[in-house]
């Protein structure tokens, strides 16, 4: 995939660019043995609570073995003032990262912005951060205003993916969060969050309020 400076996107489509480096390739590759360690250790109980939530579009959503608080790394709002994930303690988060070279990323938007649209007066808040670049801003601001009713957020540091533990390791990743500001579960890659299948896994973490 090639952005519109002409770099080329790394790995998968949706991949993080190729000038994210080293670093990136080496975090991502430790978290993915740590990811693949965690999961081992879920005990069977667990899975097999968890097994109704992964079906159809949320065939590929995991649950870590412990739930987490949200990451510390701070992000901008439409405003340019500086917001967490802990912010939206109180309710169902679905936080979402995404960015305009990423085609799986455009793809799931819309149903990302239905399923806000299906909780609008609930306790449930869509949070699509931006990773683009800052020299993309306007680009994201203007793709993210065709998807109301979703509000915009931007990480223009790029950071954000790499606070979280295990780190985000491609685009789209969705991460969940409870009422209790705790993490459920994520799926890394695009679905489609407007249908049954990510009604039944909200209204399921909602009942958990």
């Amino acid at each position: 995939m090639t952005d519109k400076s002409g770099e080329k996107s790394a790995g998968e489509p949706g991949g993080f660019p190729l000038k994210w480096g080293l670093r990136g390739a080496a975090v991502v590759g430790v978290a993915a043995v740590v990811y693949i360690i965690a999961q081992a250790s879920i005990t069977p109980q667990q899975k097999s609570a968890l097994k109704p939530l992964a079906r159809g579009e949320m065939a590929k959503f995991v649950v870590p073995a412990e739930a987490a608080p949200p990451p510390a790394e701070s992000f901008l709002d439409a405003g340019g003032q500086s917001r967490r994930i802990a912010d939206f303690k109180g309710k169902v988060a679905v936080v979402n990262l995404w960015a305009t070279w990423c085609a799986p990323c455009v793809i799931e938007m819309p149903t990302l912005a239905r399923l806000a649209a299906s909780y609008e007066g609930k306790p449930v808040e869509v949070v699509a951060v931006s990773i683009d670049r800052p020299e993309d801003e306007a680009k994201a601001r203007a793709f993210i205003a065709q998807h109301g009713p979703l509000a915009f957020y931007h990480d223009p540091k790029m950071a954000l993916p790499f606070a979280f533990k295990p780190v985000a390791a491609g685009m789209p990743t969705t991460i969940i969060y409870g009422a209790d500001g705790l993490e459920k579960g994520r799926l890394a890659g695009g679905a489609d969050w407007s249908g049954k299948d990510a009604k039944a896994l909200i209204d399921k973490v909602l009942a958990e309020n």
